[in-house]
Order: C-alpha cells, then structure tokens, then sequence
C-alpha cells in the first residue's frame, strides 16, 4: 500500500470547533457523507428489476422498504469509506470539500455514522423485505468498505474492477426483495453492471489521472497511457453490450428491452471507439473528451434499467 502524506499543508483533518459548525451545516454534511448521487444510480438498478421480477407492478410498500434499505446500507459504505480514505482525500482536488476533509464531521463521528447505518440497514431489509436481501445487503456493503476501499484501491490498477462487484449487488437485492430467490435474469443483470463500471470510471480517472498519481493509488490512467485505458473501455464496453442481449433470447425480456438495448448499446460504442481512437491519435487534455463517455454511461444505464421496469407491461 502507498504511504501518503495523512494532510496537506494548511488542511486540518480535526473537527472545526463547535460553534464554528451549524446545525444545518452540520446535517447537510451528515447527508453528504451517504454520497446522495452515487446511491440514485444503485437505486435506478435496483427498482426496475423488481418490476421485471414482477412481471408488472411490484407491492409498492415493498419497493419502499427496499428503496430506505437500499439508501441506508449504501449511505453507511460510503461513510465508512470516507472514513478510510480521510488521508488522500484531503490530498485530491475532486474530494477536498468532504466533510472530514473540511472538518465539519469528525472521524470518530463519521465512523459512529457508518457503523450505525450498516446495522439498521441491515435490520431493516431482514425485518419489513427479506433476509435473504439483507444478507446481500450487507455482502455488498462489506465488500465495498474491506474488499475495495482497504485491500484493491491502493494495490492494484485492477480495483475498480473487481471493487465495482460492491456496486451489482442492488441488482440481486432487488430481485431477491421480490421472490426471495435468484434467477439467471439477476445474474444477467449483475453481469451487466460488472462490465459497465469500469469503462463508466475509466474515463473519469483519466480526467482526474494526476489527483490520484499524487496519493499514490493506482487507477488504470494512472498507470497505463490513454492508449491502454482507451482500449480495455473498448473490450470491456463491447462484453457488457453483448451481455445486455442475453436476456431476450433467454426468454425475460421482449422487444421493447431489445430496441433499447441495441440503440443505448450501440451509441456507446460509437462513443467509446471514438475516444480509442483520440487516444490511439495522440489527443491529449479537453481535447480527448473522455467525459463524453462518462456522462453517456450514466445515461446508458438510466435508459437501459428503464426498458427493464417497461419491458413487461409490453409483452
């Protein structure tokens, strides 16, 4: 693991005094450190797949247990993630306005915070969903924070790839929330996020290649030219497209889910060879515009788990 610095000259890691931290400060800061938009895109995966489990219109109380669950247990790995990446993020431009970093919450008070959402989480999905979803839960949660955060990030180039099984999971819970059981469309599903995240990531670490070359973890454009990066996004891109056509001739989908499939699927190929080839040309800085990629791929995966939920109101 690289050693880093644990605070930059002029940035304090100790909590701001009392009176320095309001209380509407203080709360939003609370909420900040759940991480609000990375979780909107584990719930856009995690409720259409209850409709397709469904076949229709899933129990909608259900869908909001899941949903609070989802957020809670979501919310409590990316506190005890901040919690353990205190040290680089105080270091890295994109993170240095997190509430540790600024001091409105305190270490031991984020700490306090994750542990507390992971064990209510946890409680809360065995008591009003199932307990097989909590057990996926909190697999996903642990995953996350030990697997990822601790052991891949700062080890390996291959972390966002083997870390990013954290964020499949809300697939499985979802489907679980509603038959108790698994099914190969699940597994479908999971596959389909496996391969979408690193070419999702990938670009934006290239963007912000030179904040983690300065604490020392090894993301892929950190470690490999734009040329290496660009082409793994073009692997990767062109299994997770293949992998999203499995469901139909599989017998879970029909052609609304297909139509989608195959325009996203396509226009994000379109994307990602269009940045291999920038790279493969030598373009550097804005000119590179591996952000259009990042931005598509949360749009791609919007549009893509929308089919999903429309899909069976269509067959």
């Amino acid at each position: 693991m690289t050693a880093v610095e644990s605070r930059p000259a002029g940035v304090a890691l100790t909590p701001s005094p009392v009176g320095q931290r309001p209380f509407g400060a203080r709360i939003k800061a609370f909420v900040a450190l759940t991480k609000p938009r990375i979780i909107e895109l584990l719930l856009i995966t995690t409720v259409p797949v209850m409709f397709l489990a469904a076949q229709g219109v899933p129990d909608l109380w259900l869908v909001v247990t899941t949903t609070i669950g989802g957020y809670l247990s979501a919310g409590g790995a990316n506190a005890l993630n901040m919690y353990i990446d205190r040290d680089i993020d105080a270091l890295m431009d994109r993170t240095s306005q997190r509430p540790l970093v600024t001091g409105m919450v305190s270490p031991r008070e984020c700490l306090a915070f994750g542990i507390a959402l992971a064990v209510i989480s946890t409680a809360w999905f065995g008591l009003f969903v199932n307990w097989l979803s909590a057990a996926l839960a909190l697999g996903a949660l642990l995953f996350y924070v030990v697997i990822y955060t601790m052991l891949l990030k700062r080890r390996t180039s291959q972390n966002i790839v083997w870390g990013g099984i954290a964020g499949c999971m809300p697939v499985l819970i979802g489907w679980s929330a509603v038959t108790n059981s698994m099914s190969w469309a699940a597994v479908i599903l999971f596959a389909v996020i496996f391969f979408w995240t690193p070419p999702h990531y990938w670009p934006l670490s290239m963007k912000v290649k030179d904040d983690y070359a300065r604490v020392g973890v090894p993301m892929l454009p950190v470690v490999a030219s734009n040329q290496v990066v660009a082409r793994q996004i073009v692997i990767y891109s062109w299994v997770m497209v293949g992998v999203s056509l499995l469901l139909t001739p599989l017998g879970y989908t029909g052609w609304f889910y297909t139509l989608v499939a195959v325009l996203t699927g396509g226009f994000w190929l379109w994307e990602a060879h269009g940045l291999q080839n920038r790279a493969k040309s030598g373009v550097t800085g804005t000119k590179l515009k591996e952000m259009r990629l990042f931005h598509w791929s949360i749009t791609y995966v919007s549009l893509l788990f929308v089919a999903v939920a429309v899909d069976p109101f269509l067959r």
